[in-house]
């Protein structure tokens, strides 16, 4: 057995004491969590500064509510007051009727700021919340294909959705809760010590307690609400999944698997909700508890004080009517803190992702760039992807000249599409560079980047919508000759206009309504549109028939005059006009010609081909 360093010794205990109690935290890890709790809250209330003038406008409101609210016992403390001399006075009644306007206009205003105050103060809320939604939106269209590696689809649905749905609550109710109940509570304190300072302080004694229970069960329901978010998301992450992937469920007739594993979910999802709504009916029926306990405790004290003299009879009366006033803030801070775990636990979780840095962007002093010649050189490139050991890419170098038709061939798993991937900086290099017309890609800004190059991948994907939008999303400003016309270069054409809708046929999600071939065809057309210098095609005419393979390859053809053509292909028979062809395997690329020399060399290639000429 081997002995242990003291300072060994002493890093176990820390990390043993740590693990046993995790709020033990450093004092580095706390001003860590400091900083980032400052932030978040600044970034909280930034959502504000858009709206301040509604803002304060129910800010205002809420004032009025709560002023409105006070005058009642104040009024009727001073009707109590004024009894005997009203008692003697001719004109008794037109002063209580002045009294009773002065009560009738509170009441008015009251009804007329609570009504601005949830009209407007919803209609302020929801809009922050479209924002923070949009702005979750906005990121997660600029994060990197390495974020999207790692995560799932629908977690991040669930923070753009679901965590956002409390939001628009919390940012109307919390100012508005908070402002009304300070200034309730404030008030009624104000008039209690105004009738009777010993029962006041008795109050003021109890009300302590009160915030103390509800502190203790608002920590409850922060740990309950953060479990039941990331459960939802589990749920919904599931639902995504198996409806996704509906035809293969039902195909492989595992209804009942996917029903079971959704089951799971949701039972634990159900789980983290019940602890929740424990601790929340704990503290409800808690903070009513000590409104009816301040009740009877007024009352009993009000009454002998009463009996003793030092209290006049009628304020008992103003005392129940600004308790009333007192318990209303106690319940708006049950609300409030209710909102505040549901609301800024997902605002948390929504900051976790806008605080995601892309690992894509553009570098300080990022060039701008128009068209450019296509030019591509790979300089020395080594490229491994986050979380993997072995390098997908080891030192290549290789340069595309403007205007060639290169091929990429060989096994799976020997980084031709990663190679591919490099150009329009989906990765950016582990070592050396990428270079389009001698600039290195990570100096060009990337929408300019990213414009010069049409991409039309194996896995294809359609939107939602017609024909026609799909097709315009590769040049938005596109004529209809100029749609056509690129239809008709990928062999789409024909087969639009057999539809019934012809060009305005709805293709369903994902395209589920057109065949493998036909949705392949749709994205080369959106490539084609695009007419961008340089062109990527990984593996696009796999999902063709013969005929219509040979069709693309004659549009490929003459789509390459004039541009940098980089196709990866498995069926040979595609790319054997290349003017060049390069052979990847583990050792990198080990062949480079054309079709006719690389069967001459009867090397790697000339087994490839003679293979799927043999099938």
């Amino acid at each position: 057995m081997h002995s242990q360093s003291p300072n060994g010794a002493k890093r176990a205990q820390k990390t043993t004491s740590r693990c046993l109690f995790p709020f033990l935290k450093s004092s580095a890890d706390q001003t860590i969590a400091r900083d980032k709790a400052r932030s978040r809250f600044q970034r909280f209330t930034s959502y504000y500064r858009p709206h301040l003038p509604l803002f304060s406008a129910v800010v205002g409101a809420a004032v009025l509510v709560a002023a409105a609210a006070i005058a009642l016992p104040v009024t009727t403390n001073v009707i109590i007051l004024r009894l005997p001399e009203l008692l003697q006075s001719q004109d008794a009644f037109g002063q209580l009727a002045g009294f009773g306007a002065i009560l009738l206009a509170a009441f008015l205003v009251q009804i007329l700021a609570v009504y601005f105050v949830d009209y407007k103060g919803h209609v302020m809320g929801a809009r922050i919340e479209a924002q923070v939604r949009r702005d979750l939106f906005e990121h997660c269209q600029n994060l990197s294909f390495s974020f999207y590696d790692r995560q799932r689809t629908g977690q991040l649905m669930s923070r753009i959705t679901n965590d956002s749905l409390w939001l628009g609550e919390l940012f109307h109710h919390g100012p508005e809760d908070a402002l009304i109940g300070a200034l309730k509570l404030a008030g009624a304190m104000a008039v209690l010590i105004w009738i009777d300072p010993l029962i006041a302080a008795v109050v003021a004694a109890i009300v302590p307690f009160a915030l103390v229970y509800a502190l203790y069960f608002n920590g409850r329901m922060k740990h309950a609400l953060a479990a039941s978010k990331e459960r939802i998301a589990s749920v919904n992450e599931r639902v995504e999944d198996a409806l996704g992937g509906i035809r293969v469920v039902q195909s492989f007739g595992n209804e009942r698997d996917e029903l079971r594993r959704f089951d799971t979910e949701n039972q634990l999802f159900l789980e983290s909700r019940r602890d929740g709504y424990r601790s929340e009916a704990m503290l409800w029926s808690g903070m009513e508890g000590f409104n009816q306990f301040l009740t009877v405790v007024v009352i009993l004290l009000g009454a002998m004080r009463v009996v003793t003299g030092e209290l006049v009879a009628g304020n008992l009366l103003v005392l129940l009517l600004t308790l009333g006033v007192l318990t209303d803030p106690l319940r708006r801070m049950d609300n409030f803190i209710r909102l505040w775990q549901e609301g800024y636990t997902g605002f948390n979780r929504a900051m976790e992702l806008l605080e995601e840095e892309p690992a894509i962007a553009d570098r300080p002093g990022a060039q701008r760039v128009g068209t450019l010649k296509g030019r591509i050189s790979f300089e020395a490139v080594s490229f491994r992807y986050e979380g993997s050991g072995q390098p997908v890419l080891r030192d290549l170098s290789l340069t595309i000249e403007p205007g060639e038709f290169v091929a990429l061939v060989g096994p799976s798993g020997v980084g031709k599409s990663t190679l591919c991937s490099l150009v329009p900086r989906f990765y950016d290099v582990e070592q050396g560079r990428v270079t389009m017309d001698g600039r290195d890609v990570r100096d060009i800004r990337l929408a300019d980047l990213r414009r010069n190059i049409g991409l039309v991948q194996q896995d294809v994907y359609l939107f939602g919508g017609t024909i026609w939008d799909n097709l315009l999303y590769g040049r938005p400003d596109a004529s209809q000759a100029d749609v056509v016309a690129a239809a008709k270069a990928a062999n789409a054409h024909d087969f639009i206009m057999a539809l019934p809708q012809g060009y305005e046929t709805d293709v369903g999600q994902r395209g589920v309504k057109l065949s493998g071939g036909q949705k392949q065809r749709l994205t080369i057309a959106r490539a084609f549109l695009k007419n961008p210098p340089v062109l990527i095609f990984d593996e696009a005419t796999s999902a063709l028939d013969n005929e219509s393979e040979r069709a693309v390859q004659q549009a490929l053809l003459g789509l390459s005059k004039g541009r940098t053509m980089l196709v990866i292909a498995h069926r040979l028979s595609t790319v054997r006009h290349a003017d060049r062809i390069l052979v990847l395997t583990e050792d990198s690329i080990v062949e480079d010609g054309t079709h006719d020399t690389l069967m001459a060399a009867d090397g790697v290639y000339a087994r490839l081909h003679s293979v799927q000429g043999s099938i």
